[in-house]
């Protein structure tokens, strides 16, 4: 079969698979733990979260993905990847009733994208300097035909402790063998750049309450103030504040939205010592006043759940 023979014939199932197991609007979890499928049948105004190192793949329709004010499109054609925590915008830009947007996101494990690669010979070396830690790749046959697999035992749940995790690296050897398999390795070989870059995101993303010492930070993961200023940057587009920052504000923001706190509330809790200070960087991210922010947010969800 010819290779776009192949992607449209696997496309054509991960629609009918992704409708078969998600099959309303929403996200979705299944009985691999790590998968989850997102079915919308309208766009959406920017959703922010967190995303954790993970492979999102468009079966139909087509989102946007937003880092620091960098865009990132990706759709059936192509897949995203994040290679460590970020805080990113998510937008659908593709969807509707007729033909509505599908999708899935297969989180994964960095210690196992390091025992794959160990066991690969690579023409190319991993870069020496720490490369962004969001890419989007060209999608192959062979890789939507392995998430197929993957999808298939959605029907077979007895299967799923044996078989996934083996589907699973193969999706991941995939991965690593596609156009940017390089710089998404580079975040797994311990010592490098990268590496320590994501082990310090992890320690930010713990205590992102508590008040941010650089100095400390950067010692732990063994760089330089100078180099962890430099590296950090080059991963997630801001400086280690600004990230900081981002992650108090959307998770303040959350709590006001799903859990009805004030805003002065919200800003104790993720870490703000002065309300005011809250308030200013709230707007100046979001570009409202937190209370009014939230309320017109509320009113977008009210409004959208009325339509479904």
């Amino acid at each position: 079969m010819h290779e776009s023979q192949r992607m449209e014939h696997a496309l054509q199932q991960l629609v009918r698979l992704i409708r078969q197991h998600a099959p309303s609007d929403g996200t979705h979890q299944t009985y691999v733990p790590s998968l989850t499928l997102m079915h919308a049948t309208q766009l959406s105004e920017p959703f922010e979260s967190v995303y954790t190192p993970s492979i999102c793949v468009v079966a139909q329709g087509a989102k946007m993905a937003a880092l620091a004010g960098e865009n990132y499109r990706y759709d059936p054609m192509s897949y995203l990847v994040t290679s460590v925590e970020l805080p990113i915008d998510g937008r659908l830009i593709e969807a509707s009733r007729e033909i509505p947007y599908l999708s899935l996101k297969l989180n994964f494990d960095t210690d196992v994208i390091l025992d794959i690669v160990q066991g690969m010979n690579h023409s190319t070396p991993a870069p020496t300097m720490a490369c962004r830690g969001i890419t989007v790749s060209r999608t192959s046959p062979a890789l939507l035909e392995s998430l197929v697999r993957l999808l298939d035992l959605l029907d077979t749940p007895q299967d799923i402790p044996i078989l996934a995790p083996l589907i699973i690296r193969e999706i991941l050897y995939r991965v690593l063998q596609g156009d940017q398999g390089a710089s998404i390795r580079q975040f797994a070989i311990i010592g490098s750049h990268a590496h320590k870059i994501a082990q310090a995101i992890q320690l930010i993303n713990q205590q992102y309450d508590r008040p941010l010492v650089i100095e400390q930070i950067a010692q732990s993961v063994n760089l330089s103030t100078s180099a962890f200023h430099k590296h950090f940057k080059r991963v997630t587009s801001m400086s280690p504040l600004q990230y900081q920052k981002t992650v108090r504000l959307q998770e303040a923001r959350r709590l006001m939205l799903t859990e009805n706190l004030q805003a002065s509330e919200a800003a104790y809790r993720v870490g703000y010592e002065s309300p005011s200070q809250f308030s200013r960087e709230y707007a100046r991210m979001y570009g409202k006043p937190p209370m009014l922010d939230v309320q017109e947010l509320q009113g977008v969800v009210e409004g959208s759940n009325d339509e479904l």
